[in-house]
Order: structure tokens, then sequence, then C-alpha cells
């Protein structure tokens, strides 16, 4: 049969992976640092939810259906195209055994049934948290969120990323102060704004039914970005009155204040970040890797106030996502990232003869009990041959059991471990010999820009 690739659903190589895993490892231990325990959702929710969530889903679900048993017609079941609506839902099922507020974190595949292309896949991996309440939520979780992404940022070997935050209240506002009626269809088209650029927003606004000056004024508050609080005088300077402005405007401010104080630069105020799925209700959250503004954002979420109701009770939330597999699949189709070797192991055990293989087996053994990564090697060869087997694997040490000048009296000598980057080969005993600390286990290298 004939193999063929599969677009939009990466399969990374082992040293690709490595780089994936130790995303995944920063980013879980960050977010278990801040408290979020883990859950995971099951792959499928009801077609019907997943439609009824998030704007134009119904263009990106998986249908699943059965390929034998009972004929089947429309499907019931979906793919979850991301990880807050099985959370929402989630929530609702479990509510009886939570404890409010409630943090969770959550890392798996998601699915979206769009047309592959960089940085864009039909199966990606995507990394949540979020903190939902029964009844209120309070604000100070709208600043606590990004600034545990910002952490989880600076940790990893990517650069700056700026965490551009908005509040759907100011541009809500903003538009009823200007006669805009249609809000989310406005919010919408001001989305495109780094897609199309301004012009093309401008007379998309007006085909949707707003003035010309309307238009001009919903681009002229989206224009407005600042990393202290001056965004609020530039937004009175618009001369746009509404109490729902002042809320959006007074709850971004706090955010924005909080995120000076804690992670000075890693937070803008970004008046332009719309968000278009139409759950968001408050702050919402876009980021951009600075200096590759044009691949978009890596990160993204916000506040949501109805997404979890039970029609009696409702749980409002706040959330942000990482899109792991979108910023890997740049950074690493780049070559701005890779992996110091292909493998966990960094010492190759030598076998002298299969009679011997034995041997290396307990070396193996006594290194992996302290801790050290380490592999047998395959065959027998000549040295020179599991050499270089080590060598095309990345590993920087090989063991060779008995090897060292015996003692007077001795039948064989000591081990020996021999460095292959520099040559050097020393005695070593397996009880206590420990390689470097950067040794250890595979580093994750950054290109020189």
């Amino acid at each position: 049969m004939k193999i063929t690739p599969i677009s939009g659903f990466p399969e990374y190589l082992p040293a690709e992976r490595i780089v994936e895993q130790h995303f995944l490892d920063v980013i879980r231990e960050t977010f278990e640092l801040h408290g979020f325990p883990s859950i995971e959702t099951r792959a499928v929710e009801p077609v019907d939810r997943l439609l009824g969530k998030g704007g134009d889903a119904d263009k990106e679900i998986y249908g699943v259906s059965r390929l034998a048993g009972e004929e089947t017609t429309d499907a019931e079941l979906g793919l979850h195209f991301d990880l807050t609506v099985p959370f929402a839902r989630y929530v609702l099922e479990n509510a009886g055994h939570l404890a409010f507020p409630f943090r969770r974190h959550q890392v798996q595949k998601v699915w979206r049934g769009e047309r592959p292309q960089e940085g864009r896949y039909r199966e990606f991996t995507q990394a949540d948290i979020d903190v939902v309440d029964v009844g209120e939520l309070a604000p100070h979780f709208e600043a606590e969120i990004p600034l545990v992404m910002a952490e989880v940022f600076a940790k990893l070997p990517i650069g700056r990323m700026v965490i551009q935050v908005n509040n759907r209240k100011i541009p809500e506002g903003f538009y009823l102060g200007i006669g805009v009626t249609d809000v989310i269809g406005t919010l919408r088209i001001v989305d495109k704004l780094d897609k199309i650029g301004p012009a093309k927003v401008a007379d998309l606004l007006v085909e949707s039914g707003l003035t010309r000056e309307q238009a001009d004024r919903c681009l002229a508050l989206a224009a407005i970005r600042t990393e202290d609080l001056s965004f609020v005088e530039r937004v009175r300077e618009l001369g746009v009155e509404h109490p729902t402005l002042d809320e959006g405007l007074e709850a971004l401010a706090r955010v924005i204040d909080t995120g000076m104080a804690n992670a000075p630069g890693a937070l803008v105020a970004d008046l332009r970040i719309a968000r278009g799925l139409d759950y968001y209700t408050g702050t919402v959250y876009e980021t951009q890797l600075v200096g590759h503004e044009s691949w978009g954002s890596f990160c993204s979420g916000g506040r949501y106030d109805s997404l979890a109701s039970d029609g009696r009770t409702t749980y409002p939330g706040v959330g942000i996502s990482i899109g792991v597999s979108r910023l890997l699949g740049l950074l690493l189709g780049h070559k701005m990232l890779s992996a110091s070797r292909s493998t966990p192991a960094c010492v190759l055990v030598a076998v002298n003869d299969e009679d011997s293989r034995a041997t290396s087996t307990r070396v193996a053994t006594a290194l992996r009990a302290r801790g050290i990564p380490c592999e047998v090697a395959p065959k027998p060869a000549k040295f020179g041959k599991q050499i270089r087997y080590a060598e095309r694997r990345g590993m920087p040490y090989v063991w060779f059991p008995g090897a060292g000048e015996p003692a007077d009296g001795s039948a064989t000598g000591p081990d020996q471990v021999k460095d292959i980057r520099s040559g050097e080969q020393v005695d070593a005993d397996a009880s206590v010999w420990t390689p470097p600390a950067e040794d250890l286990h595979p580093q994750i290298l950054r290109a020189e820009a």
C-alpha cells in the first residue's frame, strides 16, 4: 500500500518531539505551580452542543460516525474544536463534586476541519487554564490568568511574547455610544484587522450598515495600544460616553495595572483585540511573538459569563489557551529551535560480545537507578561503529565495561567512559559517575537571530 501523508495532521521526528515534550513539561509544571490541577475530557461532544457555541463552529466540526453496524445518517457526535466548550459541559456535569472557584488546566488534542496551511492544522494540541465560579466570578482572576501565561513564555526558549489585552465592554460601550446597534457583527469585522487591514475593514463596516464616520471612529478606537494606563485617557479623548464603556475601561485598567506590577512589559492594552467567538463577555487576550507579528496569535482567550449554565445556576469563567502545535510548527518549520540529540539517552553502554551483554545491562541498570538515561548498544560491533551509533543520535558518552587497565591480580580492568565530543576517556564506576547537568537531558537549542 502506498503511504501518503495527510495534510493538517502533523507528526514529529524524535528530535522535534523532544522539543515538543519540553514545551509541554514547562507548560504543565507552570500551571501546577499556580495551583491548576489537570483534567481530561472526552474527545467528542454532541454536535448540537458544538453548533451552539463558538460562532462559525459548524464549518469546523469533524462529525463522528461508525464504519460498521447500523446505517448512519447525520453524525450525532463531533470531535471538539477547542477545550472551552467541553470544559463548560464538564463543569455542569460535575458541579456537585467540584470546589468553587474551580481552576483547572487541560492539555489535549483538538480537531478543526479548516484548510491546512503553515501554522494551521486539522489536529493539534492546545493547553488551557480556566477559573470558573458559581454565580459571580471575582475580577482579579482576569488579571491572574495572563500572568500565568507570561510566566510560561518567560521560561520557553522563544524570545519575547507580548499578551495583548482588551475588554469586550470597551468596544461594546463605544459602539453603542456612537449609535451602532449590531455590536457582535461589528466586533467580528474589526477582528479581521490583522488579516485584511483597516481600509478593507472600514469598507466592510460601511457595507454592514455603519456610516463612514462611525466606521472611522471604530478604527480610531482599535488603533489605541499602550503598555501603561494611558489608554484610558486616549479613549476619553474620542468623546464617547456610555456606562458599558466605563465598566470596560475600569476592568482593563485593573488587568494592565496588575501586569505592570508583576510582569513588566508582558501585557499591553490593545483595543483592536476583539476575539470573534461570541461567548466572550469581558476581558479578552491574544498573544504575539515579537519580531514575528505576521504569524498572528499563539495564545488567546477571555472571560465568559454564560457559557456554562444549567438554566438555574450560571458558572462564569475566564480562561486562556496556548496553541502548542501552532507555535511549535512555526518555530520548528523556520529552524528556530532544535534539540541537541534525538534520544533521551546520554550514555551508550557498549557491548564487547553477546556473552557479556549481561554485564553491559547491569551497568545500564545501575546508571538508570541514579537517573542517568542510557541505552545498551544493539550489536557487539567494533567499538568504532558503536561510537558512530551514539554520534548519529547525539549521545555524548559511550561506556566501555572493563576497558581500563587491570589492577594487580584482577582478571578485568575498571570500566571506562568516553566523552566522544572531546575524545577524553577515563575510568568510571556506574555507582558514582555522573555526567554534567547540561548533558543529562537533551538541550533545546535556539538558533541565532
